[in-house]
């Protein structure tokens, strides 16, 4: 094999590779005569095929295979002898853009880059705060209410009269924007909480007042990021008929609502919202004290990336943005800015994900971390448990198919990685409230 260098510039690296016409004709007819061992012709006895005929029915067959194989292993033999460790799938580009004529030697084109090296920082020069917060007994009697609510029944007014805020009128409603009706903005015995939430601003508000038998016209305006964006930042005229009205009666927290949810009694059910809060506490301290790690190893370190793995972090990240903006989902932050600012912003991002990914990997590699398969398993399930009603197919579809079982392995690799860093900084614990707290995650 014939190897000449024709790029080392940063990460890239490109080579010409020549393999003598010798070599790839020995191993095709090895590859042949293999194969006649165990083929069965019409007319031939077992393993007894001459050789010209298994040339003329499978030389183009053998040959592609040979090929592959023979570059494939030239490739493996050029990073082990340069010590090259590839970032991403090498292109390579056979001279011609076809096999080779028989007797002719096989050139190919090796382009590349390469992975960067790496020297992680000095742990011990991080420092990090571990954020922890009591759960308050009003957290645990805002989520109580919360599940009441839900329980709620509604009690039909004893006499026609106008809606007070927290009541809910049943209406018929027509919506028009410039005089037209739109898609969605029709209803009829529609059930709306009067100065609730989930309808566009202004809309609940404007009911109060309303009395059964009457009719109202409101306005209002679609927000800017109005997820229909023909609707976005419009103004909508609402013709409404009230039909009935009804207040709402909760159930009083006690021991026969615990009962009636399936708790035995009153303080087990707190106990156990008690915990679910506690448990939503220690979540958003982690991905603080995670946010706090990743920072500080972005300022402590900096080394070149590979520009093709940057493109394709970048090319992710922009197709989510400009799907949120065809959907009218951008915020409105974002929706300011123009696209060359923008554009910067997010490939200054990708650069960031990339570089920490790639140290996160050096440490891991360094520290012999990996993922089991019994973690990976319990990913998986986790995974297919995701799918109600199709929990069998998608673990079969994973079994079956272990490149898309990867895409599970790296976030456990990840947080593994964040776990023995977290250990090693040693975090100070500060006790703060449930609202700092949120407010720290958030970031």
């Amino acid at each position: 094999m014939q190897v000449t260098e024709t790029l080392s510039e940063g990460l890239k690296r490109a080579y010409t590779v020549v393999l003598p016409a010798a070599a790839i004709e020995d191993r095709r007819v090895s590859r042949l005569v293999e194969l006649g061992k165990t083929l069965t012709l019409p007319g031939f006895r077992p393993g007894k095929v001459p050789m010209p005929i298994l040339r003329q029915r499978f030389g183009s067959a053998v040959t592609g295979e040979v090929l592959d194989q023979s570059v494939s292993e030239a490739m493996q033999q050029i990073f082990a002898e340069r010590g090259l460790r590839p970032a991403m799938q090498p292109k390579v580009d056979l001279a011609g853009g076809a096999a080779p004529a028989p007797g002719r030697d096989v050139e190919f084109t090796l382009a590349l880059e390469v992975l960067p090296e790496i020297v992680p920082p000095d742990f011990s020069t991080l420092s990090l705060t571990r954020l922890k917060a009591e759960v308050a007994p009003e957290a645990i009697d805002k989520v109580l209410a919360e599940m009441a609510t839900r329980q709620r029944r509604l009690e039909p007014a004893e006499a026609p009269r106008p809606a007070v805020r927290g009541e809910v009128l049943t209406l018929d409603f027509i919506g028009r924007v410039d005089g037209v009706p739109f898609a969605g903005g029709t209803a009829s015995d529609m059930e709306v909480e009067v100065g609730g939430e989930g309808f566009i601003p202004g809309f609940t508000e404007q009911l109060e007042g309303l009395a059964p038998g009457e009719t109202r016209s409101i306005t209002v305006r679609f927000p800017e990021t109005y997820g229909v964006k023909d609707l976005a930042g419009k103004e909508a005229v609402f013709d409404i008929i009230a039909k009935k009205l009804a207040r709402v009666v909760l159930p009083e927290i006690d021991a026969a609502f615990a009962e009636r949810i399936g708790f035995d009694s009153l303080d087990e059910l707190r106990e156990t919202v008690g915990r679910q809060i506690g448990r939503e506490y220690e979540q958003l301290a982690r991905l603080h004290l995670k946010r706090q790690l990743l920072d500080q190893l972005a300022e402590r370190v900096s080394f070149p990336v590979p520009e093709g793995m940057v493109e394709a972090e970048f090319a992710q990240i922009w197709a989510r943005l400009e799907a949120d903006r065809t959907a009218g989902r951008l915020d409105a932050e974002d929706a300011a800015k123009d696209e060359t600012s923008l554009k910067a912003e997010y490939r200054a991002i990708a650069e960031r994900r990339v570089r920490l990914g790639l140290l996160l990997a050096e440490i891991g590699r360094a520290h012999n971390i990996s993922v089991g398969d019994d973690e990976m398993s319990r990913a998986m399930r986790q995974e297919a448990a995701r799918y109600r009603g199709q929990e069998a197919q998608i673990l079969e579809m994973l079994r079956k198919n272990p490149q898309l079982a990867e895409t599970l392995r790296g976030p456990i690799f990840e947080e593994k990685v964040v776990d023995f860093l977290i250990a090693l900084a040693k975090p100070e614990d500060k006790t703060v409230s449930a609202e700092e707290l949120s407010t720290a995650a958030e970031g």
